[in-house]
């Protein structure tokens, strides 16, 4: 059984895409992550909630821009595919085609981040946070190209040079309950952000919403495993049509070796003969 909306935690991407609509909410999130101040944020709401064509989980985009022109995708993942390199190559993609005009000169490229907070170690060193930057492996050059990718890891143990307020919010994401929030000292930033959870919760129409989904979620289960169940027993029969015909050529090679060639037309009509005859020369 699934939680209830009241239960889910932050990394529940559902509570995630509703949470970080409100602009204020993804404001603290992306200043707490990047460790600096952050103008206005805008927060695009028609990509924030894309569910999965296959339901395994809830493709979640947020983006978001600055007063700076600064553009944002932040993304939960839950669950380890081992394709987050490409993924995020795919989003900055994505970011950077929308983001020009045909006839735009390249220079109008904005800066940007992509972040993925993952519930598991995407690169398995210990690290709550991983940046890449596109460098010159001959000389550390920086190509200055704007662009920056991040990786955050609830799941670390070695805090390197992370501030502990960003430590704290990767634990929060796990555990975003009340007991959490007052255990923390210096929680300003997480108590803003657990009180726009709070009052979250307490909506009847994103309830409403989340009970949609569940349901959406546990047709599409029944469906796949219904779609998984055709399969299996299509190609099952398949399978057993061809052993079976594999094993009716057998049987004819070695009836008419053994001189039964006459015998052989019967096979299609007599099933007792069928049987006998397999029993005979066990297939």
């Amino acid at each position: 059984m699934g939680k209830t909306f009241q239960e889910l935690d932050l990394k529940d991407a559902f509570l995630f895409g509703a949470a970080l609509q409100d602009a204020e909410t993804c404001r603290i999130i992306l200043e707490i992550i990047l460790g600096e101040p952050i103008g206005k944020i805008s927060v695009h709401a028609e990509n924030a909630l894309l569910f999965s064509s296959d339901f395994r989980s809830l493709r979640l985009d947020i983006y978001a821009s600055d007063e700076m022109k600064v553009e944002y995708n932040l993304e939960m993942q839950n669950e380890d595919r081992h394709n987050l390199a490409k993924r995020s190559r795919f989003h900055q993609a994505h970011m950077d085609i929308t983001s020009l005009k045909p006839g735009d000169d390249f220079s109008k490229l904005h800066p940007s981040y992509v972040i993925f907070i993952c519930t598991f170690d995407p690169f398995g060193r210990g690290l709550y946070r991983y940046t890449f930057e596109n460098r010159c492996t001959e000389t550390e050059l920086s190509l200055n190209d704007g662009t920056r990718k991040i990786f955050l890891n609830t799941k670390g143990h070695i805090p390197g040079d992370v501030p502990p307020l960003l430590i704290h919010f990767l634990q929060y994401v796990e555990n975003t309950t009340d007991a959490y929030v007052q255990s923390i000292p210096d929680n300003r930033e997480i108590q803003l952000i657990h009180r726009k959870i709070v009052q979250l919760k307490k909506s009847r129409k994103w309830e409403g919403q989340y009970m949609t989904f569940e349901e959406l979620m546990q047709r599409s289960a029944e469906k796949g495993e219904q779609e998984g169940f055709q399969r299996g027993l299509q190609q099952g029969l398949q399978q057993g049509l061809q052993q079976g015909e594999s094993r009716i050529l057998r049987l004819t090679a070695q009836m008419i070796q053994a001189g039964e060639a006459s015998s052989v037309p019967r096979l299609q009509n007599d099933e007792l003969f069928l049987e006998e005859m397999l029993r005979k020369y066990h297939l």
